[in-house]
């Protein structure tokens, strides 16, 4: 029996379900994060470019390469393991080995990663972070190290995958350069566990900095738009009271609705990424089941504080921009339709004009036929009057009374005639 044919995209689709699996880390480990974004058009990038940055790693370490147009790629350097994902906007670099140093979040721990290498990065940081993963001790120790770690005012601990681990973090760049989280794993919590709770952390900071673009942005559009809704007020007062001419307004507002369109369309990807952005920041800590951990705030808690105001900052501006634009728009079409009123009226006022002129041009014209009838007249008659003098000898007639005679019969003639030519040309 024949076999049925399948989807060309079937297996590739399938697969999508499975690729980026989470590290599997032991406890005690310690974690470096990177991530690197091209600061323009980061989404149209030369992303051969990132394998390539990948590949020079790879080749300090004699580790494979990944497959041609690959977006992940696992690999062990040592005794370290690497993670490589290539996103949207952005790759990121998770290197992690078993054991740690004495010093919590010691700078060096980052040099896994060359500075010669990290300096021919293709982009920027968005971020980095050192994760230190301990076994849990109890809760007091607990306490004592976060508040030894992290700035007190920023801290965020909780229990997290209910109560099998604590996590603790400040959301502050360390003077290395770096974010800090703590993982403290139960001692039945395996590495497959530890793993996704690294990983969580790693893309909670990741979607974090990265929304905080849109907030960025908005803050730098802000002075912009609150002039272009002065300009826009003035300009509707001045229509409404009739200061400067229509067309004069209408080309101040066509200007302003250019910006406003032009800044609505630069921002419409940044501000849609923010707000994607955003909802995985919270899916990610939603996952995690945090639990109150000692009355300490918890990291849903630390971003609806420090997180939220800035998303909706991003919203606010966003909608802002929106109803200007939409504000200019319409102003445009009202000012548009007193402008075609206004040129309605003047052209109604110039046909009239028109039709005064043709009038008196028609009334002119009469004249200037019962004229040329006239003067064509006094020529016929004269001539008229010399082709028959000599008939006016015989018939004993002076030369006065043949041009009486021929006056009211040539002025009669030559009138039907223009008459008649009139009629032909109209």
């Amino acid at each position: 029996m024949a076999a049925i044919e399948d989807h060309p995209l079937r297996f590739q689709l399938a697969n999508e379900l499975h690729a980026r699996p989470f590290p599997t880390i032991t406890v005690p480990s310690t974690l470096a994060y990177l991530a690197v974004k091209q600061p323009k058009e980061a989404v149209h990038r030369d992303r051969s470019l990132d394998l390539q940055h990948l590949k020079d790693l790879l080749d300090r370490h004699g580790a494979a390469h990944p497959q041609p147009g690959a977006t992940h790629h696992t690999v062990q350097l040592g005794r370290h393991t690497l993670k490589w994902e290539q996103h949207t906007e952005f790759v990121s670099y998770t290197l992690h080995g078993e054991g740690q140093g004495d010093r919590a979040f010691d700078p060096q721990d980052f040099d896994l990663f060359p500075a010669e290498w990290l300096a021919r990065a293709p982009g920027q940081r968005i971020t980095s972070a050192l994760i230190r993963i301990v076994r849990r001790p109890d809760d007091a120790e607990i306490k004592a190290r976060a508040k030894d770690w992290f700035v007190p005012e920023s801290l965020a601990l909780s229990a997290v995958l209910d109560d099998n681990a604590v996590v603790a973090a400040d959301f502050r760049i360390d003077p290395a350069g770096h974010m800090r989280f703590a993982l403290f794993a139960n001692a039945d919590t395996g590495p497959q566990r530890v793993g996704r709770v690294a990983q969580r952390l790693c893309e909670i900071e990741t979607y974090r900095a990265m929304s905080m673009l849109g907030f960025s942005r908005a803050r730098d559009l802000s002075p912009t738009i609150s002039t272009l809704d002065a300009s826009l007020s003035e300009m509707m007062g001045e229509m409404t009271r009739g200061d400067a001419p229509s067309e004069q307004t209408l080309g101040q507002l066509l200007t302003v609705s250019a910006e406003l369109e032009a800044m609505a369309a630069q921002s419409a990807f940044r501000f849609g990424a923010t707000g994607a952005y955003e909802a995985l920041v919270h899916q990610r800590i939603a996952v995690l089941r945090e639990t109150r951990f000692e009355g300490f705030q918890t990291m849903g808690e630390f971003m609806q504080r420090r997180f939220e105001p800035a998303m909706r900052t991003v919203q606010s501006t966003g909608k802002r921009l929106e109803v200007l634009a939409d504000r200019a728009r319409r102003a445009g079409e009202l000012l548009r339709t007193r402008v075609d009123v206004e040129r309605s009226a003047q052209n109604q006022a110039l046909l009239e004009s028109m039709d005064k002129r043709a009038d008196l041009q028609l009334r002119l014209q009469h004249t200037v036929e019962g004229l040329s009838v006239v003067a064509i007249s006094y020529y016929a008659v004269s001539l008229a009057a010399y082709a028959l003098y000599p008939l006016a000898q015989a018939l004993d007639l002076s030369k006065g009374m043949m041009t009486a005679i021929l006056t009211p019969l040539v002025i009669g003639a030559v009138f039907l005639a223009v008459r008649q030519v009139r009629k032909k040309l109209h």
